[in-house]
């Protein structure tokens, strides 16, 4: 059997006589300080710092571990506002990787929206003036064809898990051109923090093909390609040879697709699915997460999912994607396809999804209604509005993904009371400024009635003397623990079983929490690791998974090993390549 490669070219991991993990280390001085996989800073023993040639570069003290996640902390909270406490914490990511999961574990819930949604809108916005660091990959129309080459560069042999994006839909606030990255990183985080997959195990690329902001183009700053994006045929020329390469210098990884635009978002999924193991986050794990809530949501109302009617408002790769999803789950709850696909109604922003409109696509047609499928509605011009459709439809759960600040109106919440005591709203558009709803205006519109998800964190409502708690409706719940299923199954496709797994995952362990549509963010690591457990199950029961030692384990026994592969923030010891000390 040929031996592995190392881990790096700069160190490998490897265990003692004793069985006990440490880090063969190929270099010393300022080049290993400089290296965030490796650095401990004021972490390293006395004896590291001799053997190193660490001695007189770092401060005396030699730091416990606690001691400086206290400091860095401190001087987190000394940032003025958010976007600051983002480049704060992504230049210690750069700086040292440990420390920064370390902190970021302890403090988790209130970190996660500053990495992730909303603050890293705003750090993508900037991106390209805020530049400091390199970190992962980029690939772009000026060296596609030497892409096979430019992986050689990427120092580490073993990558498990690629977020890739093309920066064409990022959030709600769309083409973002090279800022795009900045979502990749903050994605990986949480694959880290949460999910498990080592840093050294993961890879954000940017897949830069253009973008057709002017504005980008015309800024003699912006670091990405001054040019238009790509399309038709030269696009698919361009991941075709992205993911061939990939495919070649890391056979185990799964990809993320991330930020893709809406028609380009279905196609890629599609084309390359089952090609290389891979998934679309926008499209699937959307889609889980939301299905979960409203399982939650009809469960607090004491009903069961099939006897709800969904409005879901934008028809992007989001929308479709949770329709998808609830069909699924219509299905799964008794419904025959035709019987939960008359439950689930697409409005976009011609209105309701309808036969003869100009320029449906092809992932929307399934969700088409035809005039004869109307008998008995009243409605005004060629498609019913929004509002018309919460009416005639009898809309018990409203679902938003269209960035529209403001779109659910009053008339239209009150109207829901009409159908049910207890709406399901789920207003998920990102980042908070772009919500169609305010959680307060919902209470206060239903009377405390609507059971209520946000896409951004918002604090919990008080209306009446009660406390209604605001679910935040993130994908955070779903991708870490489905990306690290995948990577500890080796999974050789994503399924869509292995989708609809972590969606009925999160949706069970949210029921310890009462009257709560989601966990809170604190639980995110022990609910992705449920997640990954299931879905490397319903890997081995789908026949995709291609570890064969874990085949035939017990339920019991592939939790012990998933847990024991979560990689956790902690310094091993270093020593330098040849010491036998």
């Amino acid at each position: 059997m040929p031996k592995s490669p190392p881990v790096s070219r700069y160190y490998d991991v490897k265990r003692d006589e004793h069985g006990k993990r440490f880090i063969d280390v190929q270099v010393s001085g300022l080049a290993l300080l400089q290296n965030p996989l490796l650095n401990k800073t004021t972490a390293f023993t006395p004896e590291e710092r001799r053997d190193l040639g660490l001695e007189g570069l770092i401060p005396p003290h030699n730091s416990s571990f606690e001691e400086q996640k206290e400091r860095t902390y401190r001087r987190y909270q000394r940032n003025a506002n958010d976007l600051e406490k983002h480049e704060y914490l992504r230049a210690l990511q750069d700086r040292n990787e440990v420390l920064f999961f370390g902190v970021l574990e302890d403090h988790l819930e209130e970190m996660l929206p500053i990495i992730y949604t909303p603050t890293v809108g705003e750090a993508v916005k900037f991106f390209s003036n805020n530049y400091r660091y390199p970190r992962g990959f980029t690939v772009s129309t000026q060296d596609i064809d030497r892409v096979e080459d430019m992986l050689e560069n990427v120092p580490v042999n073993d990558v498990r898990m690629i977020v890739a994006t093309d920066s064409s839909a990022i959030l709600g606030i769309g083409d973002q051109g090279f800022g795009g990255m900045a979502i990749s990183i903050g994605k990986l985080s949480l694959y880290t923090a949460a999910g498990g997959v080592g840093p050294d195990k993961t890879l954000p690329v940017e897949l830069d093909v253009g973008t057709n902001r002017q504005d980008l183009i015309d800024d003699p700053l912006y670091l990405g390609v001054h040019h238009k994006r790509l399309t038709g045929a030269a696009y698919d020329e361009f991941l075709d040879a992205f993911v061939e390469a990939v495919s070649a210098r890391y056979p185990k990884a799964i990809i993320q697709w991330e930020d893709f635009s809406r028609g380009t978002a279905f196609r890629v999924l599609e084309r390359y699915r089952k090609v290389v193991p891979s998934f679309n986050d926008d499209i699937q794990g959307t889609g889980a997460m939301a299905l979960a809530g409203v399982m939650s949501a009809s469960r607090i109302k004491g009903e069961r999912l099939s006897q709800q009617v969904f409005v879901i408002v934008g028809a992007g790769a989001a929308g479709i994607g949770v329709a998808t999803a609830i069909r699924q789950g219509l299905e799964a709850d008794g419904l025959s396809y035709a019987e939960a696909n008359a439950r689930v109604y697409v409005v976009d922003r011609h209105g309701l999804l309808m036969e003869g409109q100009d320029d449906l696509e092809p992932q929307q047609m399934s969700f088409v209604r035809r005039k004869e499928d109307l008998v008995g509605w009243t409605y005004a011009g060629d498609y019913p509005t929004l509002h018309g459709v919460i009416v005639n439809a009898g809309a018990t759960a409203l679902l938003g993904f269209t960035g529209v600040p403001g779109l659910f109106r009053q008339e239209s919440v009150e109207a829901m009371l009409e159908h049910t005591p207890r709406p399901i709203i789920f207003p998920l558009s990102n980042p908070s400024s772009h919500v169609e709803a305010r959680p307060a205006d919902l209470i206060e519109w239903t009377k405390g009635g609507a059971i209520m998800a946000s896409g951004s964190p918002f604090p919990d409502v008080e209306y009446g003397g009660q406390s209604y708690p605001v679910g935040q409706g993130n994908n955070a719940f779903i991708f870490p623990g489905l990306g690290f299923g995948a990577v500890a199954a080796r999974a050789r496709e994503i399924t869509d079983n292995m989708v609809m797994a972590s969606a009925k995952t999160l949706a069970e362990f949210t029921q310890q929490y009462g009257e709560r549509v989601y966990p809170p963010i604190s639980a995110l690591r022990e609910l992705s690791i449920r997640v990954a457990v299931n879905v490397a199950r319903q890997a081995i029961t789908d026949g995709v998974c291609a570890e064969r030692r874990i085949r035939t384990m017990t339920d019991e026994q592939l939790e012990a090993v998933i847990r024991d592969r979560a990689w956790l923030p902690q310094y091993l010891p270093l020593r330098k390549v040849g010491s036998t000390t």
